[in-house]
């Protein structure tokens, strides 16, 4: 729940700052022929379809729009119970020879573009691979570096970039940072919710229960009356 923290960026600035994206990758690309965007799970896949459109409401070709799971080739899974979370890769075009422009929500590390990055070098060898990303906070491990920005926005470590977007959170678009002790305090007061809930509503499942347990012995005692009398 997004519901603390100051706001970056707004439905209106999301959507101005992806136009903007739109026509600095049709530029730099020439035109949409031979350009392919790569959106990496998750939010970064409804980014790479709204550039998609954008770049076709500017009179091109829709470029095909394909998606990226890199949780196989990160190299920060460290702890035995970092279990990556496998989805789907759909790239519905070749990658060799393709202008590629890879679309991310937030850079931050970099470590997500280079796993990605793999990931592409193992499906094909596109002429160009670029970075699109709506957010850059700073704070890179990698010499890597974004082509194209919506916002440079430098935050702390102990600072998180939240970006919802409505294909995937389902209300309004939004960039808010949090602290990362924040987080925490929200996490812990939505378990305790649950574990308080929990209790409450058990409670009446079991009264249901010994209900009906009750009603099919009433049942079954009135059969055996019955019974008796014939």
């Amino acid at each position: 729940c997004m519901n603390e923290g100051a706001v970056l960026m707004n439905a209106e600035e999301i959507d101005r700052a992806l136009s903007r994206i739109a026509h600095q990758v049709l530029e730099q690309a020439g035109g949409a022929k031979e350009l392919a965007l790569v959106g990496i799970h998750t939010r970064g896949v409804p980014l790479a379809r709204r550039l998609a459109w954008k770049i076709a409401q500017a009179g091109e070709e829709l470029p095909p729009v394909g998606i990226l799971d890199i949780n196989m080739y990160r190299d920060d899974l460290s702890h035995a119970e970092d279990h990556p979370v496998v989805r789907r890769t759909e790239l519905p075009f070749k990658v060799a020879d393709r202008h590629i422009v890879l679309v991310d929500d937030v850079l931050y590390t970099g470590r997500t573009i280079r796993a990605a990055m793999d990931a592409l070098s193992d499906l094909g060898r596109p002429r160009t691979i670029r970075l699109a990303v709506l957010i850059d906070r700073g704070g890179r491990e990698l010499p890597i570096q974004s082509d194209f920005v919506g916002r440079f926005f430098p935050v702390g470590p102990e600072e998180v970039v939240e970006v919802a977007l409505a294909e995937i959170d389902g209300g309004p678009d939004l960039v808010r940072v949090r602290s990362r002790e924040e987080m925490r305090r929200a996490a812990e007061e939505a378990r305790r919710r649950v574990a308080e809930a929990a209790p409450r509503a058990a409670a009446p499942a079991r009264r249901g229960a010994r209900k009906a347990t009750t009603t099919k012995k009433k049942a079954a005692r009135k059969r055996g009356r019955k019974g008796t009398g014939r």
